[in-house]
């Protein structure tokens, strides 16, 4: 459907942006009609059909519920409404705007907007909703949307992806969560290449790894002769960043005299050299990673519940490797066709029992374990296929099991993998497995081509 020929309704207590966009779109559209209060939705829908419903998350109504926006886009599906919903919200509400999507929002716009960005998305709803589409999925082609070294086609990626084109153009912080190993800098990296800082510099600091004295120099900079080994001026990483992306790793593993420090700098977008009283003005934007969890990291104990706020406009929690199924055998895919060809080697694919191996580890260290696992297998190949006994995992990772990853109960899937350990155990030694597992070669044989193994 061209826009000109759609009926627009939007729903807004904000008598401001109701205007604002009656005027935008008096002459792009059909029709356009403004609502105040969203509990007459009822009763203009009884009246005329929409294409479009710009509905807001947030209303002074009798629903108190925090996110009366999910409310009344429930209520509208209850309505058997056609329109493509279009949730309008701030940069606080984005986690509540991508769930919206699950509950059958189109799209959301975040506020202040373009008049190009929202006009844009208007077009976009309408095409969802002609040719019936879900909201944009990224399945199997995330290499080409935010670079070849973050890849995923499980549920959880599609999410971060999605995330990640909707915060992007904006300047809100962000903080990503998730256990060692798991990408959050090529999460904060691909942030930043689809930024409106994209040809600014990109910093990457572990501060978790400053002490306190460096803490200050390496962030602010300081002026010769401020310390004893302050031998010339110094230019802190937050300048370094200006126009840029500043990537503070680790955030969780500072101490609350660096947090203290940090966060004034946050709230005044200036810093100070040491050894100056003069003020610098910042432009960066911010993201942040921990693997910390949230809960813990807002025990004022050990951070600062204001500095929380202050970095967390916008939350990314990636995925442990093992919350991400068919994405291992992706990933080992890609990790294969790297070190192939680095180390110019032949083995180019996997067999069965290569890929049962991959599916039924844990990986306690996430997508780096997997990666290391690839490279040191792909060295040792010998031949084209790698083999189940080809695939040797981290001796410095715990052998436990991840305390949320289900028990197996299954006897045959049980049997399964302990076939499987043994094996690994011995380095493939048939011989040597059979007798632990207490079985004859031949009666492993036949349990190996049982299981496919």
């Amino acid at each position: 459907m061209n826009l000109k020929n759609a009926s627009v309704l939007v729903v807004d207590d904000d008598m401001d942006v109701l205007t604002a966009v009656r005027l935008l779109l008096k002459t792009e559209t059909a029709a356009v009609v403004v609502e105040k209060n969203p509990e007459n939705i009822r009763s203009l829908l009884a009246k005329q059909s929409f294409d479009i419903i710009l509905l807001d998350m947030n209303f002074n109504s009798s629903i108190n519920t925090g996110n009366e926006g999910l409310f009344w886009l429930k209520k509208l599906k209850e309505l058997r409404s056609n329109a493509a919903v279009i949730m309008i919200t701030a940069y606080g509400d984005i986690d509540l705007a991508v769930r919206s999507l699950k509950e059958g929002a189109t799209d959301f716009v975040v506020k202040p907007w373009h008049n190009e960005k929202l006009i844009s998305t208007i077009k976009d709803a309408l095409r969802k909703k002609e040719s019936n589409k879900t909201p944009m999925m990224y399945v199997g082609a995330a290499d080409s949307i935010i670079g070849s070294e973050l890849m995923g086609e499980s549920e959880a990626m599609q999410q971060i992806f999605y995330k990640i084109e909707k915060v992007a153009p904006t300047d809100a912080n962000i903080l990503l969560l998730g256990e060692n190993g798991t990408g959050k800098d090529l999460i904060a990296k691909a942030v930043h290449q689809h930024s409106l800082r994209a040809d600014k510099p990109f910093i990457k600091v572990d501060v978790g790894a400053l002490t306190e004295t460096l803490f200050e120099s390496e962030l602010f900079g300081h002026k010769k002769g401020a310390f004893t080994d302050a031998r010339e001026d110094r230019v802190g990483l937050f300048e370094t960043a200006s126009g840029g992306t500043l990537f503070l790793d680790e955030i969780g593993n500072i101490s609350l005299h660096q947090q203290a420090k940090l966060l004034s700098v946050l709230q005044n977008r200036k810093i100070t050299r040491i050894g100056t009283n003069q003020p610098i003005p910042i432009d960066i934007r911010l993201v942040c990673a921990t693997n910390i969890p949230l809960s813990e990291l807002a025990n004022e104990n050990r951070f600062r519940k204001d500095l929380v706020y202050r970095i967390n406009t916008v939350e990314i929690i990636v995925p442990p490797l093992r919350k991400r199924g068919s994405d291992v055998e992706l990933l080992a895919k890609h990790f294969l066709s790297i070190y192939a060809k680095k180390y110019m080697k032949s083995a180019d694919r996997f067999d069965a029992g290569a890929f049962e191996k991959l599916r039924s580890y844990h990986y306690p260290g996430n997508v780096r374990e997997l990666q290391y696992t690839i490279e040191r297998a792909v060295i040792m190949a010998e031949n084209d296929v790698l083999h189940a006994s080809d695939l040797i995992f981290s001796p410095i990772e715990s052998p436990e099991q991840v305390l949320d990853e289900p028990v197996e109960f299954n006897l045959s899937q049980v049997e399964k993998n302990t076939i499987l350990k043994v094996i690994e155990k011995h380095n493939g030694n048939i011989s040597k497995a059979a007798k632990e597992l207490g079985l004859t070669r031949t009666a492993l044989y036949r349990r190996l081509n049982k299981y496919d193994i």
